[in-house]
């Protein structure tokens, strides 16, 4: 690349920041959407209490008002911009929420008329993940709901809509759920007795979920575990390490997912009971717990009950999402069970080890592959016009890395080193674009 070229990238690498920048100022501190209600044909919902919240610093509300008669809001506050935020709408006392991220100026809510039929929802799928860990055996469990209501509504009821149960002798850690947006939500529990509890949750239309953590004995590394079914699960998986034997009636091998070992049964029926034998030892669970900031709030719940709001990446279709992502860590002491998409990497080539190519051949060589890439896929572009796509894009990735970032700091599943260690490497990237 001859003098004149460098001169050129770097101005549009400059230009295409600033202009970034530009933006984001022009768009921090406003904010405006429409509230629609799903149940009626997305008609606009008018007269609704909307919220803004901050996230940073723990939960708070920093402003509200009613959507008017087109069912629109608007906010004007100096934290939009600043860091993740989040809209809720209050309906019928249910809260429904959407997130805000930095860099968003409109955002849309739809809310749901309740119902309390229960047979608005469905189990397609319930797991069972086993983690020893010393003298105590670490449960997670995940059920995977479906609402599928005609016309749509949130299923929810006030003394409780989602039960279950725990086996005898067991611990109850935590209980959360998650809604179409995938924002987990820390949950409190009604105790029903004999190990049987319940929670207030507004289930909306489409994928929904709810997670389940305890902890049972685990003496001489063994256990016997009486499991029950409260609902008519489509299929039940049981997920142990590969170094811990499982064995229960029904259950048959259904290969390995991320070097876990996973069993199924699709005969299991409300009511019914199944035992689990568990042996074995394992490396215990990562802590990811470190720097935790949790923030109390609600979604999609009822306006009475206290709950914890997760900020966490959008999950993935199908069922593998349940196994993706190191399923040893939804164990984490504080942090029960947290199952996410992974965040992607950063675009940057790995370190080279001694003897091997220098950095600035690798970057050369990375550079000749986007290129060779982009010329197989569309029509030639003019040089100057080529170098400001590439602009574009390593600057709207660098934003989104940098967002995921920031939210799995808020939601404390990044250690505070962790965070320096990646937000470090983004800045290096940024330094390698303007530089050219």
């Amino acid at each position: 690349m001859n003098s004149q070229s460098k001169q050129i990238r770097w101005r549009l690498a400059a230009l295409g920041a600033l202009l970034l920048l530009v933006s984001a100022a022009a768009q921090a501190g406003t904010v405006t959407g429409v509230v629609h209600n799903g149940s009626n044909g997305n008609k606009i919902a008018p007269n609704v209490d909307v919220l803004l919240i901050q996230l940073m610093g723990g939960m708070q509300v920093v402003a509200n008002t009613k959507t008017d008669a087109n069912g629109e809001f608007h906010f004007d506050n100096p934290g939009i911009g600043q860091g993740p935020m989040l809209i809720r709408a209050v309906y019928k006392n249910i809260f429904f929420h959407q997130p805000l991220t930095p860099g968003t100026s409109n955002v849309d809510v739809t809310i749901y008329e309740p119902t309390t039929n229960a047979s608005a929802i469905q189990v397609p799928l319930r797991l069972l993940v086993f983690q020893p860990n010393g003298d105590k055996l670490m449960v997670g469990e995940e059920y995977s709901i479906q609402n599928n209501s005609n016309p749509p509504a949130a299923y929810f009821k006030q003394e409780g809509n989602f039960e279950f149960s725990i086996p005898q002798g067991a611990d109850l850690d935590q209980v959360s759920t998650f809604g179409p947006s995938g924002m987990p939500v820390r949950q409190g529990t009604i105790d029903k007795g004999k190990g049987r509890y319940a929670i207030s949750y507004a289930f909306q239309p489409g994928q929904n979920g709810v997670r389940i953590s305890y902890s049972l004995p685990y003496t001489g590394n063994q256990a016997q575990i009486r499991e029950t079914a409260t609902y008519n699960a489509e299929r039940t998986l049981l997920v142990v390490p590969p170094t811990v034997q499982v064995a229960s009636a029904g259950f048959t091998s259904a290969g390995t997912e991320q070097g876990y070992n996973v069993f199924s049964n699709q005969s299991i029926k409300a009511g019914a009971g199944f035992d689990v034998a568990v042996s074995g030892t394992a490396p215990p669970p990562a802590d990811a717990s470190s720097g935790q900031d949790q923030v109390n709030g609600r979604d999609s719940g009822g306006g009475g009950s206290d709950a914890t709001i997760e900020t966490a990446p959008a999950r993935l279709g199908d069922e593998k999402w349940i196994l993706l992502g190191g399923l040893a860590a939804i164990f984490a002491v504080g942090v029960g069970v947290l199952l996410r998409k992974p965040v992607p990497e950063l675009a940057t080539a790995p370190a080279a080890p001694a003897g091997s190519k220098s950095r600035r051949a690798q970057k050369a060589e990375q550079r000749a592959a986007q290129a060779k890439a982009a010329a197989t896929s569309a029509p030639p572009a003019p040089p100057v016009e080529r170098v400001k796509q590439e602009v574009n894009s390593n600057l709207d990735s660098l934003k989104d890395t940098l967002l995921r970032l920031e939210l799995r700091r808020q939601a404390g599943t990044i250690t505070d080193a962790e965070y320096a260690v990646e937000r470090g490497r983004a800045e290096q990237l940024l330094r390698d674009l303007v530089q050219g």
